[in-house]
């Protein structure tokens, strides 16, 4: 609150100068704005076809993004600002300017030096550029003075982009061109022409890339139609190559064998166990003797039944390697009948032999043993088969790699010459469609804009009075002066005592201001009596000796009025007040007192003081302002001593020093005194020096506080 209160004080003391300085400014700002020519504003409008559905192409019916459509506008707006198409504004500007009786501005100094032929030839030089849509070449002297012709009538790129405000209109479809001029003429050309060249310009852009784009997909596509069929032949010449028909049924067809062939297999194993069990079982129930018996009776048609089932053995090797034909299962059935016939026989030879007994045995065994060997053979011609079987599967396994790699590649290049033909086909059909860019509206003259004069002269003085204000709020930030009694206290770490206004009138006749009826004083004068009534009250309290100091930091400060004041304050309370002149580098003091005792003949000679003082009464120490100081004047002792002697007398005595910062004037007079107060100006600085001054008068011990003088009365 108090920085905001010393800030407001600042701006009060210069607001004359925050009157005078926006007000010269609104003057100047006047004349300056009094002779601006008119404004006209021209607009066209184009539509683009980006969110208007009735323009879309029945190829591209996505709905584009939020994020995608500001995209789009953006981009077509930094086409249309793009230095080439205004340029090419430029040029029809000049040669318009050049051709016509009625220019749209005036001549420029450029152009009035130009005579006519050479008026015709810049004109048909800018012709010749517009037609051939280049810009100028600056490094050329002669086309680099063409350019400088632009520039003084301010038909530069530059001068005419600063003019143009090109927007969307809302979330609609279109885009707002405007340009504002002086003419209105001009106005609608350059909005016009601006919109012409971006619609032709992107035209044949958009075209230009469609035709590349077709062409670019079209070679694509050969090439891509030219792999896709040599891919196709790769995977021919192999399979006709490898005699490779349909990899995937051939190789399902073996697997099948190959688990049908083991599955007999294995019942054949199964079978080969229990027949032979069956035949040890048999055996064992037969002793040698008819077993010998038993083997010579059967020699022959056992021979007979061997001859059998090496034939039934060679049959099975032929019907599984035939893959289970039927011409070899019927001659297996047959061979397994004569078999059987065979055996019977065997029986039948036997039926009155000693061994009759045993014939069911005899032809169960019989029976076995060709089940036996037929299951034997059987294994071995299953193993021989299916050896083959898995020989033939392993020599499918890689040939059906290479097919699947061939077929894989024929996939991707089947599907990449799908992609590029649906491509190459939607380009083809969008380059039939016409750019869905159009003028929906072209510019028109249009009427005088309202004046911004008087705007301008207003906005002027508020930017000039807050000028003002910012270089006031810097100052008062860059300010470190000491302007209120807590700053003081604040920065100093000591109390201030009592607050002395500052009178700008006010004469050395104390004596009168003391002795004015009350009701007679000014306000003013009374508010300075009633401080220094305060502050004699606080001296009251805080003295301990009757001798006080008064000192300051720095001159100029006050505290030859300070004790004069005070010694007039304590009078007025009935005390007998003595007033020593201290300063002997600057005796004003003494100056301005009529006495006639001077401190260096009661000091050093002994001069006799009157020993008695009537109460009341203000006496004056003088001092002849020679080039000396207090301990050059009389030793320590004396000048104890004869303080001592001038207390008795007085009940106050006051010593104006000089400023701390005089050498050691004032740090004497501190040894004869444990009552110390400064006398600080309102609107000072505390320096570093200031700060080292202020730390010694603390630690003095004898310092009382600061009297803070020369402050602004709050009345």
């Amino acid at each position: 609150m108090e920085e905001i209160t010393k800030f407001l004080a600042l701006v009060k003391r210069f607001r004359l100068v925050m009157i005078v300085v926006p007000l010269t400014i609104i003057i100047i700002t006047f004349f300056l704005v009094k002779n601006l020519p008119n404004s006209y504003v021209s607009q066209a409008q184009i539509a683009t076809g980006i969110v208007d559905e009735t323009k879309q192409n029945l190829i591209n019916q996505s709905t584009p993004q939020a994020q995608q459509i500001v995209q789009e506008f953006s981009n077509l707006i930094a086409i249309m600002r793009l230095n080439k198409i205004v340029d090419r504004v430029a040029y029809k500007l000049a040669i318009h300017d050049l051709t016509t009786a009625k220019p749209f501005r005036p001549k420029t100094a450029e152009l009035a030096e130009m005579n006519e032929a050479q008026r015709r030839r810049a004109a048909l030089f800018f012709e010749n550029i517009y037609k051939t849509g280049r810009s100028l070449n600056l490094y050329d002297q002669e086309e680099n003075k063409y350019n400088d012709l632009l520039k003084s009538l301010k038909y530069d790129s530059e001068s005419l982009s600063a003019k143009f405000n090109i927007f969307r209109s809302g979330d609609s479809d279109f885009i707002v061109v405007q340009f504002e001029s002086e003419h209105p003429l001009l106005s609608s050309f350059v909005v016009n022409g601006l919109s012409n060249e971006f619609v032709s310009y992107y035209t044949s852009l958009v075209k230009k890339n469609r035709v590349s784009t077709t062409t670019f997909l079209g070679n694509l596509l050969n090439q891509r139609s030219d792999t896709l069929a040599r891919r196709m032949s790769d995977l021919r010449d192999y399979k006709i190559r490898n005699r490779v028909l349909n990899l995937s049924e051939q190789s399902k067809q073996l697997y099948t064998r190959i688990i049908d062939y083991d599955d007999k297999k294995q019942e054949a194993i199964q079978n080969t166990a229990s027949f032979a069990g069956a035949l040890n079982e048999i055996d064992r129930k037969f002793n040698p003797e008819e077993r010998k018996y038993l083997e010579a009776s059967l020699s022959k048609l056992n021979t007979r039944i061997v001859t059998n089932k090496e034939e039934l053995s060679r049959l099975y090797d032929l019907y599984y390697k035939s893959d289970l034909d039927e011409k070899y299962k019927r001659g297996i059935d047959s061979l397994q009948s004569e078999l059987n016939i065979v055996i019977a026989k065997s029986s039948d030879e036997y039926i009155n032999n000693p061994l009759s007994s045993k014939l069911t045995l005899i032809q169960e065994k019989l029976g076995l043993e060709i089940k036996l060997d037929i299951s034997r053979y059987s294994i071995n011609s299953l193993e021989r088969e299916l050896g083959a079987l898995n020989n033939q599967f392993d020599a499918l396994v890689p040939k059906e790699a290479e097919v699947q790699s061939l077929e894989m590649k024929i996939d991707i290049a089947t599907k990449e010459y799908l992609d590029i033909l649906e491509k190459y086909n939607q380009s083809n059909l969008e380059s039939g469609f016409q750019v869905k860019l159009n003028i929906v509206q072209p510019g028109m003259p249009g009427l005088a804009q309202p004046s911004k004069k008087m705007l301008l002269v207003i906005l002027s003085g508020i930017i000039g009075f807050i000028i003002c204000l910012i270089v006031i709020f810097i100052s008062f930030l860059l300010d470190r002066s000491v302007t209120t009694p807590k700053g003081l206290a604040d920065k100093s770490q000591a109390p201030v005592l009592g607050v002395v206004n500052k009178l700008s009138n006010l004469s050395l006749e104390l004596a009168a201001l003391w002795l004015e009826d009350r009701k007679d004083i000014s306000p003013l004068l009374l508010e300075f009596k009633d401080q220094l009534r305060s502050l004699r009250f606080e001296l009251d309290l805080e003295l301990k000796n009757k001798v006080l100091l008064i000192t300051s930091l720095d001159v100029s400060e006050g505290k030859t009025m300070m004790a004069l004041s005070l010694a007039f304050a304590w009078k007025m309370s009935n005390k007998r007040v003595l007033l020593i002149d201290g300063n002997f580098r600057k005796p004003d003091l003494s100056s301005s007192s009529q006495s006639k005792v001077y401190l260096e003949d009661v000091f050093r000679n002994g001069v006799a003081m009157n020993s008695t003082a009537a109460v009341s009464t203000i006496d004056v120490l003088c001092n002849r302002g020679e080039n000396t100081s207090l301990l050059e004047v009389a030793t320590k002792e004396e000048i104890s001593a004869k303080l001592d002697f001038l207390k008795s007398i007085y009940d106050i005595i006051i010593v104006e020093t000089s400023t701390l910062g005089e050498v050691n004037q004032a740090k004497e007079w501190l040894l004869f005194s444990t009552d110390i107060v400064a006398v600080f100006s309102s609107g000072q600085e505390i320096t570093e020096t200031k700060s080292t001054l202020i730390n010694y008068l603390k630690e003095s011990g004898s310092f009382l506080g600061w009297i803070f003088n020369k402050t602004s009365s709050k009345l």
